[in-house]
């Protein structure tokens, strides 16, 4: 990864102030939603208190039967379509039945079912009737109660039987029609006005489960108040809608409406609000429906006497709706749940507002630090491209470094900051590796020149010393070995020195040679068939590829390269061994591959091979030309030279040696 993707990536560490900034916002709407419910629910607890001490009509007991003002006439037949649209008014009665309740101006109705498949008829006169399947009704009036049996042996009209001395102006019997399926029966009947009533009581009687027959449950009656409606629409706080529950959730008077007020936001910030900010809310639709009872975890607190508040969404776009429901009436003695909701806009406006206005200033310092970052990872990066090309040009074409340009000095010497001392460092090593590098270039030929005078010296100082003692006798024969032998170590070392001298050159000569594009497989055929007069009695085989391999290269450094290989290859090889030249293609250039049988490499010698006066071959023998190993040194200069290396290994099986130039194209010159 370079410089400038480094501090790009430390620039997008900037965004860990939008992602706190989101959490804070989040943490900030919380904090609204607490304080707006510690509000309404202050604001329930008032009008609570205020219901109580204004004496309105709530519940006096825990449990009540609910009657529902029926919305349209109903015909006592004892069929259920009439009451279908007062389905969700349905209360339990004993174990398998249910009772309907409504009234309107003819009287209150009432509609009882019990299912079952096993029945035991009887009518209400016979004498075995409080045996059969039956329903006990109880009405009550202040002290007033009467009991009728209500029970039928075949569908039809029926008549109930009271139970209890007659009273004045109650009636002796009552009349509604029983009806029977596969699944249980029903009955139906209407109590007329003048028989008004303020507590019922309904014993449902099933004779295969056994039990009481005479047994009722007495509650009291709750109906829908207007008056406690008004009474709460005084008191309730503007834009609420304020519910009044019985302690079993039945609705006993409602006021207000849910009208979100105030500016409402677009889809778009709905959708931010929404996917970004709000906290949890429960699901509108238990809210929204105009259910007769309400079962909701707040309302089950409330009627424990513990005051409970609840979020939900709104029926408009980002809106929400909270609810505070409080108990109605002293500790331990709950009459009553008032439930106040309220829609408002206000929280998720200023969540998005807040959102935005952190989004926009957090983009906006992403932005000027991202450039800021940006521009001077890109100036550093200039920079430092400024050193490496002046690094790379330090070295030139004839190997030497110098590290003073034409410009006078090493570039951004001048500059103040970190980047100026690392320059003038490189600076002051290119100016002290340039001088020893010189020096070292040079010994050589200074080396030559400075031994030849002593040599010189030398060799004329034995020859003036044969001349001296044949002038007076005869050398001694013991005398003359050291005189050869003194000769002898003369020439070699003047072989050396003009061997330094030439190496010297030979460097410059290969840094100096031009490049062309040529097939290297002909150049390679063309080395191996001038070296089959030279191998002798030895095998030399040749492996090139099957289509021309092109490449940049000089040619004729290749073939001193493999001049080179192939003499020091006929040193080692036997007089009926073998030699394979292979030439191969590889991803990035070529391989040219020199094996030879004969003894292997020494371990230690291996990676020392290609050095300069290196030689694994005998050191000495008297009278002939010391080998001064150079000539796998050139072979590894040429290789550099191409942009690869020289290598040599033992084969696998040990039968000889191999010696490989990797090689790669020449850098092309500009024009």
């Amino acid at each position: 990864m370079n410089l400038r993707r480094k501090l790009l990536l430390v620039a997008l560490c900037t965004l860990a102030l939008p992602v706190a900034g989101w959490l804070y916002v989040r943490q900030m709407e919380t904090l609204l939603r607490e304080g707006q419910a510690q509000a309404l629910t202050a604001s329930a607890r008032a009008v609570a208190r205020s219901l109580v001490a204004t004496g309105a009509t709530l519940p006096q007991q825990p449990q009540g039967w609910y009657v529902e003002q029926a919305g349209t006439p109903i015909t006592i037949d004892g069929y259920g379509d009439d009451w279908a649209p007062l389905t969700p008014w349905s209360q339990p009665l004993g174990p398998r039945g249910s009772v309907l309740l409504a009234e309107d101006a003819g009287g209150l109705y009432l509609y009882v079912q019990q299912r079952g498949i096993k029945r035991v008829r009887a009518d209400a006169d016979d004498p075995g009737a409080l045996h059969a399947d039956h329903l006990v009704l109880e009405l009550q009036r202040g002290d007033t109660h009467l009991r009728y049996l209500l029970a039928s042996a075949a569908p039809g009209t029926f008549t109930a039987r009271l139970l209890d001395p007659p009273v004045a102006d109650w009636p002796d019997r009552l009349v509604g029609q029983w009806q029977e399926d596969g699944g249980g029966w029903r009955l139906e009947l209407r109590l007329p006005r003048p028989l008004i009533v303020d507590r019922l009581g309904l014993g449902l009687y099933d004779a295969s489960a056994g039990g009481d027959p005479l047994a009722v449950e007495l509650r009291p009656l709750w109906h829908y108040s207007p008056a406690l409606a008004q009474e709460l629409a005084r008191l309730a706080p503007e834009d609420t809608r304020a519910r009044v529950l019985a302690p079993t959730g039945w609705l006993l008077a409602q006021s207000g409406r849910l009208q979100a007020a105030g500016p409402q936001p677009g889809w778009f910030a709905a959708l931010v609000y929404r996917a970004l900010l709000a906290n949890p809310v429960e699901d509108a639709a238990p809210w929204t429906q105009d259910a007769p009872r309400l079962d909701l975890p707040e309302i089950t607190r409330a009627r424990a006497g513990d005051p409970a508040t609840a979020w939900r969404d709104g029926e408009t776009r980002a809106s929400v709706v909270l609810a505070a429901a409080v108990p109605i009436g002293a500790p331990g003695q709950v009459r009553g749940v008032l439930l106040l909701e309220q829609a408002s806009t206000t929280v998720p406006l200023l969540a998005n507002r807040a959102l935005l206005t952190l989004l926009l200033t957090s983009f906006g310092v992403l932005l000027v630090a991202g450039g800021i970052l940006l521009w001077f990872a890109t100036r550093l990066s200039l920079r430092l491209g400024r050193l490496r090309d002046a690094a790379e040009r330090a070295q030139l074409a004839d190997g030497r470094l110098d590290g003073l340009f034409a410009q006078g000095r090493f570039p951004l010497t001048a500059a103040p900051d970190e980047i100026g001392d690392l320059a003038r460092s490189f600076e002051r090593l290119f100016e002290a590796v340039g001088g020893y590098t010189d020096y070292l270039r040079t010994l050589a030929s200074k080396l030559s020149h400075e031994l030849n005078t002593p040599l010189a010296i030398v060799k004329s100082s034995l020859d003036n010393l044969e001349h001296a003692l044949e002038a007076h006798a005869p050398v001694p024969p013991d005398a003359r070995p050291y005189l050869e032998r003194a000769r002898d170590g003369v020439a070699r070392l003047g072989t050396l020195v003009r061997a330094m001298s030439e190496a010297s050159r030979m460097e410059r000569a290969i840094a100096a040679a031009e490049a062309e594009d040529v097939d290297l497989r002909e150049v390679v055929r063309g080395c191996a068939e001038a070296y089959r007069p030279l191998v002798g009695t030895r095998t030399l085989a040749c492996e090139l590829p099957d289509t021309p391999l092109p490449m940049h290269c000089a040619p004729e450094l290749l073939a001193q390269a493999l001049d080179k290989l192939l003499d020091n290859a006929l040193s080692f090889t036997p007089a009926d061994g073998w030699l394979r030249l292979v030439l191969s293609a590889c991803d990035d250039g070529a391989e040219i591959t020199l094996a030879n049988q004969g003894p292997g490499l020494p371990a230690a010698m291996q990676a020392r091979l290609f050095d300069s006066l290196v030689s694994l071959r005998d050191k000495a023998t008297p009278g002939e030309a010391p080998h001064l190993g150079l000539g796998l040194y050139v072979v590894r200069l040429v290789a550099e030279r191409h942009g690869g290396h020289a290598s040599a290994r033992n084969l696998e099986d040990g039968s000889g040696v191999a010696f490989t130039l990797r090689l790669r194209n020449m850098s092309r010159q500009r024009l």
